[in-house]
């Protein structure tokens, strides 16, 4: 893929903190960006939007711009597919009535998968787990935390692969709403919505019918994407009229990669998306 115009700067349009499974502040992330030498960033934290203005807060003082953002989990009945939201109002109605509702959901899913490991024999702290996921929602990550704090796992990908893993004898599916309630929601709210990291699972038939249902982008940089798929997805979105975005996927470091910084997605993806919401 030309990355063309790169005199404008860059960008990290997928990002996660402490008000989801991410493991910084929205302060730290920003702070991070303004040392690194990145121009924008999109907080997209799971279902969650409330850090957002924390960030918008720090880059005002770092000289960082920041994008509302959001990753929406969605289904299409076959794969989980992940919906980013940009540059929609994080105030508006309804995706706070959603995120407050998505949250609650999670502190019951979280109960499910301990129950689960007490029945194994794996005991954790229920209370503990909530509270090291903070004021954020709480997510298997977080109890990946637990399970290595208690001495049950040795890494995190251990957690996940031995317990709490997609089929994993602690599994427990979270809710989830259609591709098109998703990004209906994001419309609603005067945003984009864009389809991550699409080269994990998705067919090229399944994406085509995502874009039929009113679908405005897809992320084409993404650490899961070889640069085989980046140029493949840059030409399917150019072919089928969509913005494109990309993203480090930050979490932080539970796997000893900060992640920040190591993908340059140029700035220029950030001026066709203002473009394209005036429009």
């Amino acid at each position: 893929m030309m990355l063309e115009n790169q005199q404008d700067g860059w960008a990290d349009l997928h990002v996660h903190t402490t008000w989801s499974d991410g493991l910084f502040s929205p302060q730290y992330l920003v702070q991070k960006a303004a040392e690194i030498g990145i121009r924008a960033i999109a907080v997209t934290d799971h279902d969650a939007v409330r850090g957002i203005k924390e960030a918008a807060q720090a880059g005002k003082t770092c000289g960082v711009e920041v994008l509302s953002g959001i990753e929406l989990s969605t289904t299409n009945g076959i794969h989980d597919v992940h919906i980013l939201g940009f540059l929609f109002d994080p105030e508006d109605p309804y995706i706070l009535e959603y995120v407050d509702f998505f949250q609650k959901e999670r502190q019951k899913r979280a109960r499910k998968i301990m129950n689960r490991l007490r029945k194994m024999g794996v005991r954790l702290n229920v209370e503990f787990v909530i509270a090291n996921a903070g004021h954020g929602a709480v997510g298997r990550p977080h109890i990946a935390d637990a399970l290595m704090e208690e001495g049950y796992a040795l890494t995190y990908d251990e957690a996940f692969y031995k317990y709490i893993g997609d089929g994993k004898p602690a599994f427990v599916e979270k809710p989830k709403i259609t591709p098109s309630e998703g990004m209906r929601l994001i419309h609603k709210g005067g945003g984009l919505s864009f389809l991550a990291h699409p080269g994990m699972d998705l067919t090229e038939a399944e994406i085509m019918a995502i874009i039929k249902q009113g679908l405005d982008g897809i992320e084409i940089l993404h650490p899961t994407h070889s640069e085989e798929k980046v140029n493949y997805f840059y030409k399917f979105a150019r072919d089928n009229n969509l913005l494109v975005s990309g993203g480090s996927d930050c979490h932080g470091d539970r796997k000893g990669k900060m992640m920040m910084g190591k993908f340059n997605v140029p700035y220029r993806f950030v001026t066709e998306m203002k473009k394209a919401v005036k429009a």
